[in-house]
């Protein structure tokens, strides 16, 4: 049986469920995901998007990009940025930090290290890369 975790944004407007079988894990540290997020580094896992369902309030969904490509998915209540949708609309991102429940899979890597935040040390461990690879 499949182990299915809880999230939902800031305001609890928006909740949604994923599979707990995330292909990967990352950190970026891009300037775009650092604008989005407000944040040094965006913590995210990817997964197929036919694993990621809207539980509770659809309508309050806000689409920033385009919809039929890449695209956030904000709760246009609060603003809470839930997920990405990246890979030709194939996957999603989701921002770790929105996750009630807590996966089984962690960060393997920082990505765009390159374009860090000079005021932000990274301190682990965990692999850096220039770009996203």
């Amino acid at each position: 049986m499949k182990r299915l975790l809880a999230g939902r944004c800031l305001c609890g407007a928006v909740h949604y469920s994923v599979e707990d079988e995330f292909v990967y894990a990352l950190n970026c540290h891009c300037s775009n995901c650092r604008r989005a997020t407000g944040s040094a580094f965006k913590p995210f896992a990817g997964i197929e998007r036919d694993k990621l369902r809207i539980t509770r309030g659809e309508d309050s969904l806000l689409i920033f990009g385009d919809e039929r490509a890449s695209h956030d998915v904000r709760c246009k209540i609060c603003g809470s940025l839930m997920f990405s949708v990246v890979r030709q609309g194939q996957y999603v991102h989701v921002t770790l930090g929105t996750l009630t429940d807590s996966p089984t899979v962690s960060a393997t890597a920082h990505i765009f290290v390159g374009s860090k935040a000079p005021w932000y040390c990274i301190t682990d461990q965990l692999p850096q890369h220039d770009e996203f690879g």
